[in-house]
Formats: C-alpha cells, structure tokens, sequence
C-alpha cells in the first residue's frame, strides 16, 4: 500500500540539499574540481553528491565551510528550551 502525504521524505531532502549545494558552488565560480581540491573532498564524492544526494557527513561539512555555508548547520538537531527543561526533570540531581 503506498502512503501520500505532505511531509518531506529523507530521500526529498537529499535531493533538495545537493541541487542547493551545486547552485551555491556554481555562484560561487567554483568547478566541481576545483571545489575538490580546496575542501579535501574527492572529486568523485562530490560529483556522486551532487547526483544522487549521498555523501558522508563530514565530506559535506568540509564542502560547505569553502561555500561559507558552515553556519547554516547550527539550527539542525538544536533542543529547543522545553526540550532542556524536560531534561532537567529526568536528571539525577534533581531525584531525591
């Protein structure tokens, strides 16, 4: 039974991430070689990346510090404050 719904899929995500990362890097003036050559990544990484959306978390890291986009990763998986709060409940300083 295939399931519809509205919300994105790991897979929308993967594609959706590499199409923004190759139009960054081609604003930026930057080949795909060149992208390689100065992040440490390799060149068939990043051409695989920007294909099918696969790609090793620090390969991509390393890739969006050149693209000065590295900052755009401090919100992913940020607790919220209830978040922290809850923790706090379940800490063992907090037991008695």
């Amino acid at each position: 039974m295939v399931k519809f719904g509205i919300e994105k899929k790991p897979y929308d995500f993967l594609g959706e991430l590499a199409l923004r990362h190759k139009t960054i890097r081609k604003q930026m003036g930057l080949s795909q070689s060149q992208l390689a050559q100065r992040s440490g990544v390799s060149l068939g990484s990043i051409k695989r990346f920007e294909q099918t959306g696969q790609i090793s978390l620090e390969s991509l890291l390393k890739t969006v510090q050149i693209l000065n986009r590295l900052n755009d990763f401090e919100l992913i998986l940020k607790p919220t404050e209830n978040l922290k709060e809850i923790d706090k409940l379940f800490s063992d300083k907090t037991r008695k």
